[in-house]
């Protein structure tokens, strides 16, 4: 699946999330986004080394249960999971080696 280049509406509810087996990033911002916008090329290099790892960019605001349910408050906030369970996040990542070390706690 790799890197997703939109933030797509709630699709998702905490329980499957849970469930979800394997790796994966959940990214929660919006579109519209400055910082969303700024932290988008060091996402997609980070990301470019695995292919394969489910990136889902969730549209977040007032209101979204998913994002609610991680206690998200500002964008973007990266949550990477492992078998359902949050291993690491960050908020604004300003630095791509960041980002890789928080994938290689779930990819490892």
């Amino acid at each position: 699946m790799a890197y997703s280049s939109r933030y797509q509406p709630e699709t998702l509810d905490r329980a499957a999330v849970d469930a979800a087996p394997g790796p994966r990033v959940l990214e929660f911002g919006t579109n519209w986004c400055g910082h969303c916008r700024a932290a988008q090329p060091l996402i997609q290099a980070a990301l470019a080394d695995h292919p394969d790892l489910e990136h889902l960019k969730v549209e977040d605001g007032k209101g979204r249960p998913l994002g609610r349910s991680f206690r998200v408050k500002l964008w973007p906030t990266l949550i990477f999971l492992r078998d359902g369970q949050e291993v690491a996040r960050l908020v604004r990542p300003g630095d791509q080696t960041e980002i890789d070390e928080a994938l290689a706690r779930i990819t490892a």
